[in-house]
């Protein structure tokens, strides 16, 4: 029933609500950016892990950062779909009413679109473990709790993150024990749509399982109901994420070398000949689930315990943290930052189309691949979003994921008796207007779409 894990994937957040909106213009922008720029570094993260060398192969500083891509940039892209999810919803003040309504088909929609999507590109046989699916089935599961307070996201996250993978492991040993899971797969229409394991796969068994991704998406959750304007809050963000990078990583080590027969039971099922003690970041000796409970002290890439949740949640907190900070203090370096920022707010479709691309190549095994590649990769990514940039302010895929969306404004406007919903501050909070907010308005022809993005929402904001 299980089989072979494949090269994973990851997706971005597929949003394309207006980002992060504060009275202080700066902040608006180094934050609205600071997001796209970290959704870019994962897009290319990714496509490292993809297209890229094996990091052994690579070897030196090159090798180095290529074992970094690997599930860190999974990691970082699922906690900003949490970031997304609320920003679909409302940042401070969840939206309700009538916008409420919406947002939360909005959301539906999106997460309809993406499983059918994720569906649809896993039957191309390509060798990357598509993640669209897995999305689509966590914005559906945490929509109840976009009202929640950041400090309650915060402690979901955690406690999710320190029992959700020991459930997992245990089911894992149940499904290899018994017949059950057969039983669950034959009347899952999914697995038979799919020729999957379904549901199953996208809770349990899969490269991106619920019990285990959830708490990423809860962590973004959190993150984005705080004013990340104030330095003080950036601060502790990042000092969170360092502390939890240490201790998902440090743990990690310090288990590997102080706790007997640890290492022992990980190298007799590892695939791989490489040193079973770099586990604590790295997968280089390929030690899987049926090492047993020893399995839940390993924090390498994609291990699912609650020790690599942690160092990864840390590792992406710091990441987001760092973009935003930099764009937010340093104006200059948004103009070189540009490429990477332009493939971010279009990371959907980036990330879609490098499957489209393996696919069309023919590519059945991502080992092995020539260096110059994954710079092919990039280049065409950052060539085709720059450009279309300055054109349009979504994305290709993204016009078409909103476009999707506005089956909720028709359903709603049905319901409450016609008539456009009164506009709303990305926050939640009603506009003094009861006009729809026109995104072209005040805007010459002249202006790139980033900038039309920009001010935007800061007509929204007033």
């Amino acid at each position: 029933m299980r089989s072979q894990p494949r090269k994973s994937a990851t997706a971005p957040a597929a949003t394309d609500a207006p980002a992060l909106a504060h009275r202080d213009g700066r902040a608006t922008t180094g934050r609205l950016l600071g997001v796209d720029l970290a959704r870019g570094l994962a897009v290319f993260g990714m496509y490292a892990a993809h297209v890229g060398p094996a990091p052994e192969d690579a070897g030196g500083v090159t090798g180095f950062f290529l074992e970094l891509s690997h599930g860190r940039s999974s990691a970082l892209f699922a906690f900003l779909a949490g970031f997304s999810l609320i920003l679909l919803t409302g940042r401070s003040k969840p939206r309700t009413g009538s916008a409420g309504r919406q947002a939360v088909l909005h959301v539906l929609i999106r997460a309809v679109v993406l499983l059918a999507l994720g569906t649809a590109l896993t039957m191309t046989g390509t060798p990357v473990e598509v993640i669209l699916a897995y999305y689509g089935l966590f914005f559906a599961l945490l929509l109840p709790l976009y009202r929640l307070r950041p400090r309650t996201l915060a402690v979901l996250a955690a406690v999710t993150a320190l029992t959700l993978p020991q459930v997992r492991h245990l089911l894992l040993r149940s499904l290899d024990d018994g017949a059950w899971g057969e039983t669950v797969i034959a009347h899952d229409p999914l697995a038979r749509v799919s020729g999957t394991d379904g549901f199953l796969d996208l809770l349990v068994t899969g490269s991106y399982p619920a019990l285990a991704w959830l708490s990423f998406l809860l962590a973004g959750m959190a993150v984005a109901r705080l004013d990340l304007a104030s330095r003080v809050v950036r601060a502790r963000l990042a000092a969170t994420g360092a502390a939890l990078a240490v201790v998902g990583h440090g743990g990690s080590w310090l288990a590997l070398h102080l706790l007997p027969g640890v290492p022992a039971a990980l190298a007799a099922d590892a695939a791989w000949d490489g040193p079973v003690m770099a586990s604590w970041w790295s997968d280089v000796a390929g030690v899987s689930e049926t090492s047993g409970t020893a399995w839940l002290w390993v924090a390498a890439p994609h291990s699912e315990t609650t020790l690599s949740i942690v160092a990864n949640t840390g590792v992406a907190l710091l990441v987001l943290t760092a973009c935003v900070f930099a764009l937010d203090r340093l104006p200059r370096l948004t103009r070189w930052a540009r490429p990477v920022i332009a493939v971010g707010s279009m990371s959907l479709t980036a990330y879609v189309l490098h499957i489209v691309l393996i696919w069309a190549l023919g590519i059945e095994d991502l080992d092995g691949l020539p260096l110059l590649l994954l710079p092919a990769f990039i280049a065409a990514a950052v060539l085709l979003a720059t450009v279309w940039s300055r054109f349009f302010r979504r994305g290709p895929l993204e016009h078409l994921l909103h476009g999707a969306t506005r089956l909720g404004d028709t359903l709603v406007r049905g319901r409450t008796g016609g008539g456009p919903a009164t506009a709303q501050h990305p926050d939640g909070k009603p506009s003094p207007t009861t006009r729809p907010v026109d995104p072209s308005a005040s805007i010459r022809p002249s202006e790139t779409p980033s900038r039309r993005r920009e001010k935007y929402i800061d007509q929204v904001d007033k």
